[in-house]
């Protein structure tokens, strides 16, 4: 039997860090595609340092064991790393599985992101679930926190895809402050052999006015106890100012237990049921600023940054965008989520809302990709299409393992490679 020959990835291509590598090992286990990466993260110099992360090898570690996959260069700082999966997802047997990383710093929800598709195909005929514990941290820099995963992705793809993972905190664990390792309790309903994920409604509804109407914001506060009465002063101010008329929902409240973890999370929901999150991890130095300043920089820092991502009038966050397009290469059918719009549609909006200081009216606003009749194919030799180099390398990345997935407008439209798999492949 001749061998697969692998897909080769430049590490350094577009955003260049560990999203790629991610993503890609993610693919390949769905796929049984061999891959290897050379120049492992080659966009991360200095402290963040190149080469595979705790993390990574976690993640590719435990898939390696679950398809049957040959793998070079599984060891951390390595700069080239070689993936040959065998088995596909219907081979998995065990319904019960932990993943420990060796750094108590290593994201447990980074992992999740290099595992969750591999798991969404490996349904067995008696619909069993697969229960996954990861140990590492929970809250870390340049990573999704658990409250993101909790209020944002996991629901965002369970309305749109029908992907249902229960999921419970059983540890919380910061990589600031003295290190400890958390938990995370993940139970993944996998597709029936044979399914494909489908997006649940329209992908080309129409966008209205009543989309960016705002009815419900929800924080989620992480800070020492001393200060809790003054970030939530602070975010009752700012939020009023910023959206006046919505109500705002103080949905949790945890001591984070140092002076060093600071943490805020704002989610908005509009009336006809989308989300936006925005958080802010604040990792500057406390010293000689009192509970008032630093409750004020971090209220005025996630505020914004929310007022932006609206006045921006996509459907999605910016950070749920690029964790989107996985799930869209993989689905069968077409999917869009979109993100920006004209200033001169905001103006025909009505503008800003009321209240919002000048150095935010004037923002400007991304072009504006809304789907279109006219479809463009687009070139995927390369990062491509609209959003951050996070976007871009995703649907890069995404490309190179499923090329029968095809993307157009700018990535803004894509039409999925329908991939599924029969209990007996």
């Amino acid at each position: 039997m001749k061998l697969k020959k692998p897909l080769q990835l430049d590490g350094r291509t577009g955003e260049g860090g560990g999203q790629l590598v991610r993503i890609a090992c993610a693919l390949a286990a769905v796929t049984s595609q061999p891959i290897r990466i050379d120049h492992v993260r080659g966009n991360r110099p200095g402290k963040r340092g190149g080469g595979l992360k705790a993390q990574h090898v976690a993640a590719i570690q435990w898939l390696a064991e679950v398809t049957g996959a040959e793998v070079e260069g599984m060891t951390v700082g390595s700069h080239t790393i070689e993936f040959r999966p065998s088995l596909p997802p219907t081979a998995l047997r065990q319904r019960k599985f932990e993943i420990t990383a060796d750094s108590a710093a290593s994201s447990t929800l980074l992992i999740f992101q290099a595992v969750l598709p591999y798991l969404l195909f490996a349904g067995n005929g008696n619909g069993d679930p697969v229960e996954l514990e990861i140990n590492g941290g929970t809250n870390c820099s340049f990573s999704l926190s658990y409250e993101y995963l909790d209020q944002v992705l996991l629901p965002t793809l369970q309305e749109n895809f029908g992907v249902r993972v229960e999921r419970q905190l059983k540890k919380r664990a910061w990589a600031l402050g003295p290190l400890r390792s958390g938990s995370i309790s993940l139970k993944i309903h996998p597709l029936s052999p044979g399914q494909s994920l489908k997006l649940q409604q329209p992908w080309d509804r129409p966008v209205t006015i009543e989309d960016f109407q705002l009815k419900q914001i929800d924080v989620s506060m992480l800070v020492p106890y001393d200060l809790k009465e003054h970030l939530e002063r602070a975010l009752v101010s700012d939020l009023d100012q910023l959206f006046p008329h919505v109500d705002v929902n103080f949905r949790m409240f945890e001591d984070s237990g140092h002076e060093t973890r600071m943490y805020a999370l704002l989610v908005a929901h509009s009336t006809t049921g989308l989300r936006w999150g925005r958080d802010y991890l604040y990792d500057k130095s406390r010293k000689k600023k009192g509970p008032e300043t630093l409750s004020s920089e971090l209220s005025r820092n996630v505020c914004k940054d929310l007022f932006k991502e609206i006045l921006i009038r996509g459907v999605v966050d910016e950070y749920l965008q690029d964790q989107l397009v996985v799930f869209q290469a993989l689905a069968d059918g077409r999917t869009s989520f979109h993100r920006g719009a004209t200033p001169a549609d905001i103006e025909a909006d009505g503008g800003a809302p009321s209240g919002v200081p000048d150095d935010l009216a004037g923002s400007s606003a991304a072009p504006n990709p809304k789907p279109e009749r006219r479809m463009k194919k687009d070139k995927t030799d390369g990062p491509f299409g609209e959003g951050t180099t996070h976007t871009t390398t995703a649907r890069w990345v995404a490309s190179e393992l499923l090329p029968t997935a095809q993307w157009f407008n700018k990535g803004s439209i894509c039409d999925g490679a329908g991939v599924s798999f029969t209990q007996d492949t």
